[in-house]
């Protein structure tokens, strides 16, 4: 093969139609060199020094070498880890720009650039060739970009993420064919889509699809990385999601979604890397520009610095790291089409030598960035270095996901008193932690279960981890989550126990659904999916984190039904997608919050500090505009007390109100008639009543149409 200069303006590998040019960053190498490997990635056709540096980047452009060729490199230069350096040519490395993978990662030795047995760990060199095992890049043929509208195509306050596992959401559906289970592919299925459409979610949000890899520890102990926050390639999608399609069949998905109105949300981890700390593999970044790519402890080069608890930093302040991260969020947002991305650790973003500041050069980028910019961008506002936790603190258009909601509703449910307060604040969408920077609602991402924890059924069903599974003698995962077992640890065969848990989990579902904000479900809860107990299943990929399409049995259609009521009365009602924060009223019919008490009556100072107060009165008034001449109000009862309670209903100019949802009889929603104004209500314990007044009863029971895709 012949390699002639080519050029250094695409990172990566650029084919023409007449050739490939490549080009790889590296600061301190002292040399480079392409090996080209024919389609199947076996046989090496050539190796090639690369020419040409430009600027600290590598470049060659190779004829005649066209989409399907597979490509490496070796780097060459010094191995001084305690200088920073960690070069060895004996090493193949992906590289970082590489489109699609092939060939599978096999755990060996000679992965690593040291020796295992060495007595000074990896200040010893490894001269063993690793391969054998490690994919290769693939030259792929660029793709038109699919640049979706300069504006979301859902508004972020009517917003309703799901948050859902590729593999885990279809690997036991029976409407996806068999193949395509665990697959992009299976994920567009008719199906699928038709189901979210029904459950009245909008955007999915889906855990990593970048290629990602076992963590060594793992491989150990006979398991696999589950979630994928393990990224081995930032433009890749995992192999094993492509069903051994390439990287097309990502977007078809994501057009078989936006076909239907769904947007497509991305959990992305760009603060560190799957070669973890010090002793971790050599498999990319690492081997091509350790100094440069990465966070490194001043006193001492040899050892990472570690904010994330994964071994490693990403350097995001070296220009060319910045580079990498948003090439690739252009990649996924522009060529693949996605509508947002989701930061792991997003703190670490943010990070100065003096602290976060919101001001920081990434969110500056995103900020000015016409494509990016127009993106929903959802941070995981904390990380493990010191003064990691910053909710509340992201800049303008930014949204957090808001643990301080999820503490707050879970505390409130299980029965701690002096929780009033507080439960106002997160029904608000939290402004006393967003309002004060001039954000808005959707600046709080709800959630009450996430991939992380307990899952909702888990929740109401255990008071304890139950993570042995994982092979780390139960010390994984949170110790306290705020849970509460009914009085039985796990499955019980008592029915009013099981009973209890079913009410709590519609509890805690209607909170969510009502709250001000942008709600985001775990996928899975609304039809009560267990991981018997395990609030860390990173690591399973097995039927405790698959969902059991197949056993869903009566209670389970029900929990579904019911949710998708739930979400029907938030699209149906804008006062429950505030664009604005509301707050009380200069006039009755204003749009407006006001909590009242159990006469029915706005709560004043004391109400809000005695500590035997357990029910919460939520009203809610919407104005009239065009679409509707006259005001509507919606009401929400919350009884946390084990016992009965009445609550006297507030008078409405229409004069009566309608049930609209009740936690403790949701099958008896078909027969509800109106409620004169005045009258009390009674509230099962521990309940949540959800009433209406001048809109129309509109009823959706599940019974016409499929809520399940069986």
């Amino acid at each position: 093969m012949k390699i002639t200069a080519g050029n250094a303006t695409a990172l990566g590998a650029t084919h023409d139609g007449a050739g490939t040019n490549f080009a790889l960053f590296s600061a301190h190498a002292e040399a480079v060199e392409l090996c080209v490997y024919a389609p199947d990635g076996r046989e090496e056709l050539a190796r090639l020094p690369l020419p040409e540096r430009t600027h600290d980047i590598w470049h060659g452009y190779v004829e005649d070498l066209g989409e399907g060729y597979c490509y490496g490199y070796r780097v060459h230069g010094p191995y001084e880890p305690r200088a920073g350096h960690r070069f060895n040519p004996h090493k193949l490395l992906l590289d970082p720009y590489a489109r699609a993978l092939r060939g599978q990662y096999r755990w060996h030795d000679a992965n690593f650039g040291f020796q295992h047995d060495h007595p000074d760990q990896d200040l010893g060199f490894d001269t063993r060739d690793n391969a054998d095992h490690v994919p290769r890049a693939v030259i792929q043929a660029a793709f038109e970009r699919r640049d979706r509208a300069p504006l979301p195509v859902v508004p972020w306050h009517k917003t309703v993420i799901y948050e859902a596992h590729v593999r885990g959401f279809t690997r036991q559906n029976p409407e996806v064919p068999a193949a395509l289970r665990g697959t992009f592919g299976g994920l567009a299925q008719p199906a699928v889509i038709d189901y979210l459409k029904a459950l009245g979610v909008t955007s999915v949000e889906l855990l990593p699809v970048h290629a990602f890899i076992d963590e060594h520890a793992l491989h150990l102990r006979g398991l696999r990385n589950y979630w994928g926050y393990n990224t081995l390639a930032f433009f890749a999608p995992h192999p094993a999601y492509l069903g051994g399609a390439g990287p097309e069949a990502f977007r078809d998905m994501v057009a078989r979604f936006h076909d239907a109105g769904l947007e497509v949300i991305l959990d992305v981890v760009y603060n560190h890397s799957c070669e973890g700390n010090h002793l971790g593999p050599t498999l990319s970044l690492r081997g091509i520009d350790n100094l440069s790519y990465y966070q490194l402890l001043p006193g001492d080069r040899r050892f990472y610095v570690n904010d994330t608890g994964c071994g490693n930093t990403l350097n995001i302040a070296h220009p060319r790291v910045m580079q990498l991260v948003t090439d690739s969020l252009r990649y996924w947002a522009g060529t693949m089409g996605v509508d947002g991305f989701r930061f792991d650790l997003a703190t670490v973003l943010g990070r100065r030598e003096q602290g976060f500041d919101n001001g920081a050069a990434f969110f500056q980028v995103l900020a000015q960035d016409p494509l990016l910019s127009t993106r929903k961008l959802i941070a995981e506002p904390w990380d493990v270095g010191p003064g990691g936790y910053q909710l509340g603190h992201f800049p303008a258009g930014w949204s957090e996901w808001n643990d301080r909601y999820r503490d707050t509703i879970r505390r409130f449910w299980r029965g701690e008193p002096g929780q009033l307060p507080e439960l106002a604040r997160r029904l608000h969408g939290s402004g006393d932690i967003f309002e004060h920077a001039g954000r808005r609602p959707s600046a709080s991402i709800n959630f009450v279960t996430s991939h992380d924890g307990f899952t909702l059924r888990d929740l109401v069903s255990y008071a304890h981890r139950h993570n042995e599974a994982n092979g780390e003698n139960n010390e994984d995962g949170h110790s306290e989550n705020l849970s509460a077992n009914q009085g039985v640890e796990g499955p019980s065969a008592d029915p009013a126990i099981e009973a209890r848990r079913w009410r709590m989990q519609r509890n805690f579902l209607a909170t969510l659904c009502v709250s001000q904000g942008v709600p985001m479900l775990l996928a899975g809860d609304e039809l009560g999916r267990s991981q018997q107990g395990n609030n860390n299943a990173y690591c399973q990929d097995n039927r405790l984190n698959w969902v059991d399409w197949p056993g869903l049995d009566g209670e389970a259609r029900a929990l579904i039904a019911f949710t998708r009521r739930l979400l029907a009365l938030r699209h149906q009602f804008p006062v429950l997608q505030p664009s604005v924060y509301r707050h009380q009223p200069n006039d009755p019919t204003d749009d407006s919050i006001q909590w009242l008490n159990s006469e029915g009556r706005p709560m004043r100072d004391r109400h809000w500090h005695e500590p035997d107060k357990r029910v919460l009165g939520y009203l809610l008034t919407e104005s009239a505009d065009a679409g509707h001449p006259g005001s509507r109000f919606l009401l929400v009862l919350f009884n946390v007390d084990e016992r009965a309670r009445r609550f006297v209903l507030p008078a409405v100019p229409v004069g009566h109100w309608w049930l609209y949802a009740d936690t403790a009889a949701p099958a008896a929603l078909a027969t509800a008639s109106p409620i004169p104004c005045g009258d009390h209500i009674h509230l099962e314990p521990v309940s949540v009543q959800i009433l209406t007044a001048g809109l129309a009863p509109t009823l959706v029971s599940g019974n016409d149409e499929r809520v399940t895709p069986l």
